[in-house]
């Protein structure tokens, strides 16, 4: 999925005519002018905030529906899985079209989930396994088959990256993701440079799509300006088409009414209020969505993650050692200037790094919430709080490194080949 350069979206929305959801964005931007701080599309994410993104206003400006406690409720009464962490504690914050889907899974139809990955360095970060972690999850849960989408093409067009590199750089990102544990017997990795060429299914739609949206909606969408190359403009079809299930004859033949789910941050749902309003026209079931909050840079919220940074985030390849010193000496820390200030008015762990990233990576609620109360009265200091985080992420990393090992080219290219997948239609 993508990330790149381009105009505020929201500069642009004004110009969009196309669909409910994207009428119910226009309506969103003039509901509070603080949210114009809040800079949110498919390529760029700032915020003046130290506290980050207003997720709230954000929903008001997509025009999505909050996740709320009754469809968390439904969802455990309908699979018997006690909603994941990223779930209960607001990781994912947002949807669209969930219920329908669970309605689909409680009366024995199919649907498939679709996500991505946008491939610009050779190794992934922590923050972009969150999107992989919970869509394995969703997938042990539902037992349902998942395409990923590698947008090595998008990146040939953003990027100052030769075309080769691209794809290389996605086959790296594919072994990385594999190492997440997914099922090889029903998942299925694409490049999109590959696969466009020996699908013809997948192309047709791609042109289907094309032909529904005019020059002016993908500018008042995408912000493109008239410098863009073509090959920007004409993008956001290729990510549109995975959500139509006969883009994959290999895995649904000739199907097209098996709709899918698409986990994914929320500055990719542009792509996909453009496909919905799309779908119903070409005679597909629209795309359902869950969306999650941005992982925060180790500098901050106020700050961007970035491959070329490598102090910016934790990287699959550090070592523990690395990973160690990143944790004490860059991630941003609530607490106090002094000890003392600290034991006195305690840590802010709305700002605290160590302790966002805990309530990605610490799976245990109580251990999460004694860590919040004891920060916060100022019993736990900044350095014990960091030592949590960092024995949780070195033992993540090493299993992932583990696993990667393991991930041969023979496997790369099973989980890469078109075939068909273990599920039931």
């Amino acid at each position: 999925m993508m990330s790149g350069e381009a105009e505020s979206i929201e500069a642009k929305m004004e110009d969009l005519k196309v669909g409910e959801e994207n009428q119910a964005c226009e309506q969103g931007d003039g509901v509070d002018d603080d949210s114009k701080e809040d800079i949110v599309d498919p390529w760029n994410v700032a915020t003046s905030s130290s506290k980050g993104i207003d997720y709230d206003k954000l929903i008001l400006r997509f025009g999505s529906t909050k996740i709320d406690d009754a469809l968390l409720e439904r969802f455990e009464k309908i699979t018997g899985h006690k909603p994941h962490h990223f779930l209960r504690r607001g990781i994912f914050f947002s949807q669209r079209d969930v219920h329908q889907i669970l309605t689909r899974y409680e009366a024995k139809k199919p649907f498939f989930l679709y996500t991505g990955r946008g491939p610009s360095s050779t190794s992934m970060h922590v923050g972009h396994l969150i999107p992989f972690i919970f869509t394995k999850w969703l997938q042990d849960v539902f037992d349902v088959p998942l395409v990923i989408q590698l947008t090595d093409d998008e990146k040939f067009l953003w990027k100052d990256l030769k075309a080769e590199e691209a794809q290389k750089l996605g086959y790296e990102n594919a072994k990385d993701i594999i190492a997440c544990g997914f099922d090889v017997n029903k998942t299925f990795i694409f490049s999109d440079m590959n696969y466009i060429a020996s699908c013809p299914e997948f192309y047709r739609n791609m042109l289907k799509v094309q032909k529904c949206v005019t020059y002016n909606q993908v500018k008042g969408i995408f912000g493109f300006g008239d410098s863009d190359c073509i090959g920007k403009i004409s993008f956001p079809a290729i990510q549109a088409s995975p959500s139509f299930s006969n883009s994959f004859p290999a895995i649904f033949g000739t199907k097209k009414d098996i709709p899918c789910l698409i986990p994914c941050a929320i500055d990719q749902d542009p792509y996909f209020r453009m496909t919905r309003d799309v779908a119903p026209r070409l005679g597909y079931p629209k795309p359902a969505l869950l969306h999650s909050t941005f992982f925060p840079a180790l500098q901050g919220a106020q700050t961007k993650m970035s491959a070329s940074d490598p102090n910016s985030s934790i990287f699959l390849t550090d070592t523990p050692k690395q990973i160690k010193t990143k944790i004490n000496k860059y991630a941003f820390s609530g607490g106090g200037a002094s000890v003392e200030e600290h034991r006195e008015k305690g840590g802010n762990c709305d700002v605290d790094i160590a302790y966002q990233y805990l309530t990605f990576f610490l799976e245990d609620d109580d251990r999460l919430a004694e860590l919040r109360e004891e920060y916060s009265s100022g019993r736990m200091l900044t350095g014990e709080l960091k030592k949590e985080l960092i024995t949780i992420l070195q033992k993540m990393v090493a299993e992932i490194q583990e696993r990667r090992k393991t991930v041969t080219e023979d496997l790369l290219k099973e989980f890469m080949t078109p075939r068909k997948l273990n599920f039931k239609l």
